[in-house]
C-alpha cells in the first residue's frame, strides 16, 4: 500500500454562544474546522482534523510511502522541514497528516484506534470547558448545566482579569456541578496573561475561597523558571504545554521542575501526544489534552497511556459533516467501535452548511470589549 495524494476540506463549527479568553472573544462564534483526507492506491482513506498549514511542503515526505509506518513518517516529516523549523503553524500541518495516517493504520487493522494503541477501557474521563470569558452568569449556568446532565463533575473557567468576578463565576459552576458530587473540580485558565508575582497574588486571593485543581497557562509558555516558582507559591497545580509544538520544547520546563500537569494540544497529532505522555510518565507527571473536543484521535490515545488525568470537552456536538463515533456521557467521552480514529466525513453535509464568516470577522478573536480592560481587583480595591 502506498500514499498517493491528499485533499482538504473545511467545515465550520457553530458554537451558538460567544467564545474566547482573556485575550478577546467572538460573539456568536463560528470557527473553521480544517479537515485532511489522505488517499492511497488501494482506495482506503485516512482522516485528520487540525490544520492545513504547510501541507504542500510536508506531504512529499510521505508521498509514495506505506502509511502503516506512521511513527517513522512523523520523523520523516520533521526531518524534511528541520532546516526552516517544524514549529508553530507547520507543526499543525504535520500533526494533521499524522492523525490521518493513524486513522488509516487503524482502518487497515480493522480496529478502532483506541484498541490499536493498546487501550482496554473505551471511557475517557473529561471535564467541561466553555471558552466562557464573555458569558453571563446565567449563560455559564446553562452551559455547564448541559454537562452536569451528562454526569460531568469538573469544569474549567476562562478568567484572569478580575479575581472577584472569577470567584463569583467559579461559584456558579460549582453550584451547577454539585448535583453530581460534593466536591466539584474547578480549574482556571489565564491564557498566558500574567507574570509570576501577579499570578501568585491572584491565585492566592482565589484560594482563600475555592479549592482549584489547577491554574492553566498562567505565564508565557517559555517561562520554565517562572512556572516552577509559581507552583511553589500556591496550592493549585500548574498546568501548561498546549501551545508547545514539539516534545523537545518541554525540556526546559521539565528541567526546571515544572509543570505539575503536562498539557498536550489536541491539534498536535497522535504521535506527539503519545511521546509526550511517556515523557511525562517518566517524570511521574499526569497528562491532559486540550482543544477542540480533544480531537477524537487524541482522545483515543488517552486510553492507552498510564498517566492520563482528564480531557477537555468544549462542546457536545461537532461541526456539520464531521461524524464522530463516540458520545459524551458519564462525565467523559465514551469511544466507539468503528475502525479508525472514529471520524467520518460527510462532504455533502459540509457543502450544505458552508455559510458564515467565522474567525474571519474583522472584529476578530482579539477584539477586547470594554469590560476586558487591564484591571485587577484584590480585596475590593482596584490596583
Amino acid at each position: 500500500m502506498k500514499i498517493t495524494g491528499y485533499r482538504t476540506l473545511s467545515s465550520r463549527h457553530h458554537w451558538r454562544r460567544a467564545v474566547g479568553d482573556v485575550n478577546g472573544h467572538i460573539e456568536d462564534a463560528v470557527t473553521d474546522v480544517p479537515i485532511l483526507i489522505i488517499e492511497t492506491d488501494e482506495g482506503i482513506e485516512g482522516v485528520g482534523i487540525g490544520s492545513h498549514a504547510d501541507l504542500a511542503r510536508l506531504f512529499p515526505a510521505v508521498l509514495g510511502e506505506d502509511p502503516r509506518a506512521v511513527s517513522a513518517l512523523f520523523d520523516r516529516m520533521l526531518a524534511a522541514v528541520f532546516k526552516s523549523s517544524h514549529t508553530g503553524a507547520t507543526y499543525g500541518g504535520l500533526a494533521t497528516i499524522d492523525a490521518a495516517l493513524w486513522d488509516l493504520k487503524a482502518k487497515l487493522a480493522g480496529e478502532p484506534l483506541w484498541r490499536l494503541l493498546g487501550g482496554r477501557d473505551r471511557f475517557v474521563p473529561g471535564y467541561a470547558s466553555g471558552l466562557d470569558i464573555a458569558l453571563s452568569d446565567d449563560e455559564i449556568a446553562g452551559f455547564y448545566g448541559e454537562f452536569a446532565d451528562r454526569g460531568y463533575v469538573a469544569a474549567k473557567l476562562k478568567g484572569g482579569l478580575d479575581p472577584d468576578a472569577d470567584l463569583r463565576r467559579l461559584r456558579v459552576i460549582e453550584e451547577v456541578l454539585a448535583r453530581n458530587t460534593t466536591r466539584p473540580g474547578l480549574m482556571l485558565d489565564a491564557n498566558e496573561s500574567w507574570q509570576v508575582k501577579q499570578a501568585v497574588r491572584y491565585v492566592s486571593a482565589l484560594e482563600e475561597h475555592v479549592d482549584l485543581l489547577w491554574v492553566e497557562e498562567p505565564l508565557r509558555r517559555w517561562d520554565a523558571v517562572g512556572h516552577a516558582r509559581l507552583s511553589a507559591g500556591v496550592r493549585s497545580a500548574i498546568a501548561t504545554g498546549e501551545n508547545l509544538t514539539g516534545v523537545e520544547q518541554f525540556r526546559p520546563l521539565f528541567d526546571a521542575g515544572a509543570p505539575d500537569i503536562v498539557q498536550a494540544g489536541a491539534v498536535w497529532g497522535v504521535t506527539h501526544v503519545l511521546r509526550l505522555a511517556h515523557a511525562a510518565a517518566a517524570r511521574d507527571l499526569p497528562i491532559s489534552p486540550v482543544g477542540y473536543n480533544a480531537n477524537p484521535a487524541v482522545a483515543a490515545v488517552m486510553t492507552a497511556v498510564p498517566n492520563h488525568l482528564t480531557t477537555e470537552v468544549q462542546a457536545l456536538d461537532f461541526a456539520p459533516g464531521v461524524v464522530v463515533d463516540h458520545e459524551f456521557a458519564d462525565g467523559g467521552i465514551v469511544l466507539g467501535d468503528e475502525p479508525g480514529g472514529g471520524i467520518r466525513i460527510d462532504e455533502s453535509a459540509i457543502e450544505l452548511a458552508s455559510t458564515g464568516d467565522g474567525w474571519r470577522n474583522p472584529a476578530g478573536p482579539h477584539h477586547r470589549p470594554p469590560r476586558a480592560g487591564l484591571r485587577v481587583v484584590l480585596d475590593g480595591v482596584e490596583r
